[in-house]
C-alpha cells in the first residue's frame, strides 16, 4: 500500500493507513488501491525489497490525493515563510534583476520598478497558498473546481511548461557557475547535470524531506551572497550612465517581475496542505507574503546594480562573456582567492531550493494532467522530469539570456488569467467558503464545473491582452502608446469575464 506523509510537530511523518483514508474521499483513491492490489500480487522479489526501502523512509508516494481533516496536524506554520525564503535567496532572483538595464533603467529606477511589482504580485501565491491548508487540497487540484475535471488541462499543460522552464534556468546557472570555478576543466553541461541530480535526490522524497532541507538551506546562500555583494562592492557603485526611464521599459521590465512572481500562484497550495487549517489565516498569508517580498526585491536589486556596473569592469565583462552569471559571480569574489571559488559553489547549490521544489510541484501536475496518472507514484516523474531536463538545459544554455527572455514572455500573460479565475470563483462564487471544496467531488467530472466559463474567458481576454504585449518579436498597438500592459489585462478582463460566464454555465449545468 502506498503512503502519503501524515505531519507531526516538525513535520510529516511515515503513516500506513492514509490511502485506505483517502479513498472514501476520491474516485482516485480507489483507483490507487485496486492497481496496488493487483502489484502486489505481480511483484517480483526485487519490486518487494524495492517497496519495502520506500516505506522504510520518508519518500512521498500519495502525491494529489486531498488531505483529511484529520491528518492536517502540522503546526510549524512558520515553514510558509522558510519555503518561499529558500525558493528566492538564490541566484535566480539576481538573475531576473539583471534584466533591469536591458530596458534602458537605471538602478535607481529598477530599484522602484521591482519594489512596487514585488509588493503587487507577491500577495496573489501568498494568498492562494493559504487556501491549502483550509481545503487540504492541492494548487491544481483547487483549479479543477472552476475549470473541470478535463479542462484544467489546459492550464496543467501551460504549469508543467512554465515550471520546467523555471528549472532549466536553474540548472543552466548553476551549471554556468559550477563551470566558472572550474576555470573551464568543467563544462557548463556537466554542471547542469549535477544540479539537476541533485535536485532530482530532494524532489524524489516529496513533503518531508522537501520541507527540511528549504527550513535551513537559505541560511547558507544567504551567507554565501552577503559575501559576495561585499567582494564586489567597490564596483557596484561603477554604473553605466542611462538616459531617462520611459513608461514602456518601466512597463516591460515589471512585466519581467511578474512572470517571475505571478508563477508561485500555480504552486502555492502544494506547500501548505498539512497544516493545521485552525491557524490564523491573515498570519498565514503574511509569513508567505514576507518570505516572497523580502528577498526578491533585495536580490532584484543586487541583479540590476551588478548589470549596471558589468561593462565598467573588464574582468566582471570578462566573465560575463565567457559563463555569463557565473562568470561575473567568481569575478566578484576572485580577490577572495580559493575561499571565493568555495563562496560560488555555495551560491550554485543555492539554487537546489528553487528547483527541488519546483520539481516536486511537477510531480504533482504529471498526476492531475491525465486523470488516470493518479496511479502512478509521485516520484516516478520526478525521474521523468530530470530525464527532460537535462538535456533542455545544455541546450538553453548556448543562447541563455535571449532564452529567458522569450520565456519569460509567454508565461506571465497566461498566469495572470488562471489566477484571476481561481480568486473570483473562490471569493464570488464559493464566498470565500473553504468547505465548498468537497473531497468526495475533486476527481469525480459530474460533480464539478464543465469548466468552459474558465476556459473562454481565459481565452477571449488575449483578444485584449495580446495587443497590450510589448517583446522582442511582437509589439502590439496598445503597447506601443502604454508599453507592456499585457498581464494587467490579461487579469481585470479574465476576472470581468468569468462572472457573467460562470453564471450561466451554473445555470445551464447545474454546477
Amino acid at each position: 500500500m502506498s503512503q502519503a506523509p501524515q505531519l507531526g510537530r516538525e513535520g510529516p511523518v511515515a503513516t500506513s493507513n492514509d490511502v485506505e483514508k483517502g479513498a472514501k474521499y476520491t474516485q482516485g483513491a480507489e483507483d490507487i488501491e485496486a492497481a496496488e492490489s493487483q502489484d502486489s500480487k505481480l511483484a517480483t522479489p526485487f519490486q518487494r525489497r524495492l517497496a519495502a526501502l520506500l516505506s522504510a523512509g520518508q519518500v512521498e508516494e500519495g502525491g494529489v490525493l486531498p488531505i483529511p481533516l484529520e491528518d492536517r496536524t502540522a503546526t510549524n506554520y512558520s515553514t510558509y515563510f522558510s519555503i518561499w525564503a529558500c525558493m528566492n535567496i538564490n541566484l535566480l532572483a539576481i538573475t531576473f534583476g539583471m534584466l533591469g538595464p536591458s530596458y534602458g533603467l537605471g538602478l535607481r529606477d529598477c530599484a522602484l520598478v521591482i519594489l512596487f511589482f514585488c509588493l503587487l504580485t507577491a500577495a496573489v501565491p501568498a494568498y492562494l497558498g493559504t487556501l491549502g491548508s483550509k481545503t487540504g487540497l492541492r494548487q491544481m487540484i483547487q483549479a479543477r473546481f472552476s475549470f473541470g475535471r478535463y479542462l484544467v488541462s489546459v492550464p496543467v499543460i501551460l504549469n508543467l511548461a512554465t515550471f520546467t522552464g523555471f528549472c532549466v534556468i536553474s540548472c543552466v546557472i548553476g551549471g554556468q557557475c559550477l563551470s566558472a570555478v572550474a576555470g573551464g576543466s568543467l563544462t557548463p553541461a556537466v554542471g547542469i547535470v549535477i544540479m539537476s541530480v541533485l535536485s532530482l535526490l530532494i524532489s524524489f522524497c516529496g513533503y518531508t524531506v522537501l520541507h527540511h532541507y528549504e527550513r535551513w538551506a537559505w541560511i547558507p546562500a544567504l551567507i554565501a551572497i552577503i559575501i559576495a555583494a561585499g567582494c564586489g562592492g567597490s564596483g557596484l557603485s561603477q554604473q553605466a550612465p542611462t538616459e531617462p526611464a520611459t513608461p514602456g521599459g518601466i512597463l516591460s521590465f515589471g512585466m519581467i517581475i511578474a512572470s517571475y512572481m505571478m508563477p508561485f500562484a500555480c504552486l502555492a497550495s502544494d506547500f501548505t496542505t498539512y497544516l493545521n487549517p485552525k491557524f490564523s489565516t491573515v498570519r498565514l498569508f503574511f509569513y508567505g507574503y514576507a518570505g516572497l517580498v523580502i528577498p526578491n526585491v533585495l536580490l532584484m536589486v543586487l541583479g540590476a546594480a551588478i548589470a549596471g556596473a558589468i561593462n565598467s569592469i573588464p574582468e566582471w565583462e570578462e566573465g560575463y562573456e565567457a559563463t555569463q552569471v557565473g562568470g561575473v559571480l567568481a569575478a566578484m569574489l576572485s580577490r577572495a582567492g580559493g575561499f571565493g571559488k568555495f563562496v560560488v559553489v555555495v551560491l550554485s547549490l543555492s539554487l537546489l531550493g528553487n528547483n527541488a521544489a519546483t520539481m516536486y510541484s511537477i510531480t504533482l501536475n504529471f498526476q492531475i494532467l491525465i486523470p488516470q496518472l493518479v496511479v502512478v507514484p509521485r516520484y516516478v516523474f520526478a525521474v521523468v522530469i530530470t530525464a527532460i531536463l537535462i538535456p533542455v538545459s545544455i541546450k538553453a544554455a548556448a543562447e541563455f539570456f535571449a532564452n529567458l527572455s522569450n520565456f519569460l514572455a509567454v508565461i506571465g500573460y497566461w498566469c495572470a488569467a488562471f489566477v484571476a479565475v481561481l480568486m473570483v470563483e473562490h471569493i464570488v462564487f464559493r464566498k470565500g467558503q473553504y468547505h465548498t471544496y468537497e473531497h468526495d467531488n475533486w476527481n469525480v467530472a459530474s460533480r464539478l464545473p464543465l469548466g468552459v466559463a474558465a476556459l473562454t474567458a481565459s481565452a477571449l481576454s488575449f483578444a485584449v491582452a495580446i495587443p497590450s504585449m510589448s517583446q522582442v518579436w511582437f509589439e502590439g498597438p496598445i503597447a506601443q502608446r502604454s508599453g507592456d500592459i499585457g498581464f494587467e489585462v490579461a487579469f481585470a478582463i479574465t476576472a470581468a469575464l468569468y462572472v457573467p460566464f460562470r453564471y450561466l454555465e451554473k445555470r445551464f449545468s447545474g454546477r
